[in-house]
């Protein structure tokens, strides 16, 4: 799993009146009551914080003391800042309370929902998929938050893939607004109605997409970035200018180098390794990627990528 740096200020998220999965008075479906993430890096924790938020009991399951208590410290420090920043009306001793970071996965087994959020490893998510399913109560709902690995292929080990799709969040959590459901061959309509429901309970915007090859996002946000890296190893323009041409002249937020330091180059590059063998030469990883993963350039959380970070 992976590390837990600072975790960015939350966003305006209503606020559940109703921690059940009944219908809340707009006839959404509430999150559920008690949530899971294994994992707590700055992905999981930005997980388990929008569920915070939106009313739910979160737990979040690391590998050992260390992971756990630098998860613990990071979702309270996230928490705090909503309450300074009046993005809930709940006090922080409120939040806190609500909050459980665990090393012991039959803490998971009272959650409604679980969340996967560990690297982008296939047998590593297969592993952990399998031990969360197997403490959870039959009706518990099961979710990976992989951006590009088969959903079927990560169901296989599974004894109840009907209740396992994939909630693909988007680094940082706080501030964005998409999550990606993904339907696997076997998961149930009734999964992917409450997955829209919970995404909407937490303030963003669900779409829904079938298993492919890097389902939507990824996929085309991945051939945009490594054309991005060919230009910058061609010495067409500098990373600055190679991100301003996107942000100016095709509105994105940030440019799609900006977007690899703080998605990682290795998590960057292992999804265009997975794209490549399965949709072809056009997803061939540059060389300059492979030659700044080799050295330990990873982007924000090493404190240098294609830009220099200093947090």
């Amino acid at each position: 799993m992976t590390d837990v740096a600072d975790v960015p200020d939350a966003v305006d998220v209503p606020e559940a009146t109703d921690v059940t999965d009944m219908p809340d008075a707009a006839g959404i479906p509430a999150v559920p009551a008690r949530v899971g993430v294994v994992g707590g890096g700055r992905m999981g924790v930005g997980i388990a914080h929008a569920f915070l938020l939106a009313g739910a009991q979160v737990v979040i399951l690391e590998r050992d003391a260390e992971s756990a208590e630098r998860a613990q410290a990071a979702l309270v420090t996230a928490a705090r800042r909503s309450v300074e920043r009046s993005t809930t009306q709940e006090d922080e001793v409120a939040l806190r309370s609500r909050i459980n970071v665990t090393t012991d996965a039959a803490a998971l087994g009272a959650s409604g929902l679980v969340i996967e959020a560990v690297p982008e490893d296939l047998d590593l998510k297969i592993a952990m998929l399998a031990t969360i399913e197997a403490v959870l109560p039959d009706d518990a709902w099961l979710a990976s938050n992989t951006s590009s690995l088969s959903i079927d292929l990560l169901a296989a080990a599974l004894t109840r893939p009907e209740r396992f799709c994939g909630l693909h969040f988007f680094n940082p959590v706080p501030s964005s607004t998409l999550v990606e459901i993904v339907n696997g061959s076997q998961t149930s309509a009734a999964l992917t109605d409450a997955a829209r429901g919970w995404v909407h309970a937490i303030g963003k915007t669900p779409i829904v997409v079938k298993d492919s090859p890097g389902f939507a996002s990824s996929r085309l946000g991945v051939v945009i970035a490594l054309e991005a890296i060919r230009m910058l190893e061609d010495g067409v323009a500098s990373a600055e200018d190679i991100d301003a041409a996107m942000v100016l002249g095709y509105k994105f937020p940030v440019g799609p180098l900006h977007l690899t330091d703080l998605v990682g180059l290795d998590v960057r590059l292992g999804i265009a390794e997975y794209l490549h063998s399965t949709l072809g030469e056009r997803f061939a990883p540059p060389a300059l990627l492979r030659e700044k993963v080799a050295a330990g350039k990873l982007g924000r959380k090493t404190g240098e990528g294609f830009f220099t970070w200093v947090d």
